[in-house]
């Protein structure tokens, strides 16, 4: 089952995303693929989470792109390949369109469509073996274009070309420098940072981190003004009870306890 290969465990305000094929280095296959925006929804509905990392279940791999055994199988027919396009496209969009902040915990192999899931959240942190590739020129396949995008968004058209055409392996120092990844740390360490770090988000007031989110995908968009939508969001956050109690908490000099959800 689907769930087996892919599952949501709840601690706290943090939601993680298990992918769970470890024999196949997390090899993402259609179930998989299809699992994902309803776990994503479960994260938006449930008001207790305030972030959501992915990560594989062990050090070996974060995913290692594609079930390749799967994708022989659908080659003959368009219409299953167009359902397993489609399938990652609304994957992809899930966690994009999600209110929450998104972090890729990358651990080892992050090749393909589980380098295209970790450029869809919005943060990615590596440990030091982290090896990332998009590789469908090795394949004979095209990158689809919101994928692309991200990508471009994240390391520019130049360095964006380089890694479609040759497809080869970046290690983390060279992923971090060009901008594909946020942050390195050691293996023994990046499982306790990266969750610090999203118990660091849950603390904030949520209503702008949220904002934020938003607003950042509206200018990645093309977004070069404020809109009536962006300006009701900057005025509203003065009326929330976080905002008081953030004045507040400055005032008195202590840490805000932020209420809202």
């Amino acid at each position: 089952m689907a769930g087996d290969f892919v599952y949501l465990q709840k601690h706290g305000e943090i939601a993680t995303i298990f992918f769970n094929r470890p024999e196949k280095r997390n090899a993402l296959n259609l179930d998989m693929w299809l699992s994902i925006p309803e776990l994503m929804q479960q994260c938006e509905e449930d008001e207790n989470v305030k972030a959501v990392i992915f990560r594989g279940v062990n050090e070996t791999a974060f995913a290692a792109g594609a079930d390749i055994s799967e994708l022989q199988a659908l080659s003959a027919d368009r219409d299953k390949i167009r359902h397993f396009n489609q399938a990652t496209l609304d994957a992809e969009k899930a966690i994009m369109s999600l209110s929450k902040p998104t972090i890729a915990l990358i651990q080892g192999y992050c090749v393909g469509g589980g380098c295209e899931l970790a450029v869809a959240c919005d943060l990615r942190f590596s440990d030091e073996n982290g090896k990332f590739a998009v590789t469908p020129a090795k394949l004979g396949l095209v990158y689809n274009l919101p994928a692309t995008k991200n990508l471009i968004d994240l390391v520019g058209p130049s360095k964006t070309k380089d890694i479609l055409y040759s497809g080869r392996l970046l290690d983390a120092e060279e992923a971090l420098r060009i901008g594909l990844i946020d942050r390195i740390y050691n293996s023994q360490e990046i499982v306790e940072k990266t969750y610090s770090y999203a118990s660091m988000i849950c603390k904030n007031a949520q209503y702008s981190v949220r904002a934020a989110k938003y607003i950042v995908g509206k200018v990645l968009e093309g977004t070069t003004e404020n809109t009536e939508e962006i300006t009701q969001l900057v005025l509203r956050s003065f009326e929330t009870s976080d905002h008081q109690e953030g004045v507040q908490a400055f005032l008195e000099k202590r840490s805000p306890r932020f209420t809202y959800s």
